[in-house]
């Protein structure tokens, strides 16, 4: 009764506002329902972000009746495919699913970013995430973070790590653990995490920062050691390994993919979208697939997405800055 009671108390002007805004949003979403949906994966097929990119392709499709596809748009370090997104019509029928680097940490080391992540994408959902780790080689004398921290003080020569690439997070990670370590911890640049990792085993370099699902077999086979993981929490995917924090080091953080729109999508698409994203990621099947791929699914609002990179965006800034680094290092 409240209600019906408020509703006539409108006027004219407010009862016109909201039947525009209801029939915008029933024509937005019918709009939406009708037409196949691209969602662009910034980087080549394969791996496990654009596995994730499939299957919300694939799930979307079956929520909406609709097709729904991935296109991989490459180049330009994944930024050519976030432009793509950008410049796309705002009805919900092209999506960005990116990882966190491009949202989070590109602002800071590209001055002509040709982007606004804050200004040009509304955040759908963060779908999963997933942790790196601090390994050495199956050689090293080392067994713990401590053991691996006076290892390198005895011997700096000890003290390189190797990443799947400069601007990465492990990059800045591993500057940011070097200097809460008092160390000269140097950084090895690789193309891309196997190259990282196929030195780490054959014992061409001392130590790495990757991601746990890049060394994970490797530790479990016995050809390299993980001696700690860089998430708040303890591992899902290897028990006995202590976080950094519990090795005495107040460093922590993760990596994610998140789903974007362009800027200016309709609420009533966003909204849908969240829903479908948010009631997959709760599904048994889609999180032990995620399992297996070395990541957790999630399924956030756009508000908490938001809120997300808002913080890691300020916390990862200064770091980057006093790094000195340049794209072209």
């Amino acid at each position: 009764m409240r209600l019906i009671s408020v509703l006539k108390r409108l006027s004219a002007p407010a009862w016109l506002a909201l039947a525009v805004v209801a029939t915008t949003s029933s024509a937005a979403l019918a709009q939406f329902g009708s037409q196949p949906v691209k969602i662009i994966f910034p980087f080549a097929a394969g791996g496990s972000g654009d596995a994730v990119a499939r299957m919300l392709a694939e799930r979307i499709s079956l929520a909406t009746n609709q097709s729904a596809f991935v296109e991989n748009r490459t180049g330009g370090s994944g930024m050519l495919g976030v432009q793509a997104v950008k410049s796309a019509p705002a009805d919900g029928t092209t999506l960005l699913l990116t990882p966190f680097t491009l949202m989070v940490i590109y602002p800071h080391i590209y001055p002509d970013l040709k982007y606004d992540p804050q200004k040009d994408f509304v955040p759908i959902s963060q779908v999963c995430s997933f942790e790196f780790a601090i390994a050495v080689a199956k050689n090293s004398p080392v067994k713990t973070i401590r053991e691996m921290v006076e290892w390198i003080r005895k011997d700096p020569k000890a003290g390189s790590y190797g990443t799947p690439g400069a601007g990465t997070l492990p990059h800045f990670f591993g500057i940011a653990f070097g200097r809460a370590a008092g160390l000269d911890y140097r950084h090895v640049a690789y193309r891309g995490a196997s190259a990282a990792v196929a030195d780490l085993v054959a014992g061409q370099i001392p130590t790495a920062v990757l991601s746990t699902a890049d060394v994970l077999e490797h530790h479990n086979q016995g050809t390299v050691r993980i001696l700690a993981t860089l998430d708040a929490s303890p591992s899902p995917f290897i028990s006995g390994i202590p976080t950094l924090k519990e090795s005495g080091y107040d460093l922590s953080g993760n990596g994610w993919f998140a789903l974007y729109a362009p800027a200016g999508t309709p609420p009533a698409i966003v909204e849908r979208i969240n829903a479908i994203v948010r009631e997959y990621a709760q599904s048994k099947p889609f999180g032990e697939k995620l399992l297996t791929l070395g990541l957790l699914a999630t399924g956030t609002s756009g508000e908490e997405l938001a809120s997300r990179q808002r913080m890691e965006a300020q916390t990862w800034e200064p770091i980057i800055k006093t790094s000195g680094f340049k794209p072209t290092d």
